[in-house]
């Protein structure tokens, strides 16, 4: 996982209480699409079948996040701001043949620059 999560301050709010929103810098984005290995999405199907906890799925979807996160920060890094506001994930599936499963995540938001951090 990326350092610059530490550095930037990620909010789902629409503002940054306590502080001062003193540029806004634009949209940022991260993305990441992940795949379970074909044997991954045979045992999941199985499961499926019979109902209950699919860990492997979760495991997935939640590093698939958390590289997200990480990319966002390094977009907004890189921009030179210090916060992103109005943070928000997609997430989507698609087929990549052969049985294959994609998951993707998509985290976006405005990058700005607060004072008082």
């Amino acid at each position: 996982m990326s350092n610059s999560r530490v550095s930037v301050l990620i909010l789902t709010t629409n503002d940054c209480p306590g502080m001062r929103v003193i540029r806004v810098l634009g949209p940022v984005y991260g993305t990441s699409v992940r795949s379970r290995n074909i044997v991954g999405n045979f045992m999941g199907g199985i499961r499926a079948v019979f109902g209950g906890k699919q860990s492997g799925y979760l495991k997935m979807i939640a590093q698939t996040r958390d590289e997200t996160l990480a990319q966002l920060a390094d977009h907004a890094q890189s921009l030179g701001t210090n916060a992103v506001l109005a943070m928000r994930f997609d997430s989507g599936e698609f087929d990549a043949g052969q049985g294959q499963a994609m998951n993707e995540v998509m985290a976006y938001g405005t990058a700005v620059v607060v004072e008082g951090l």
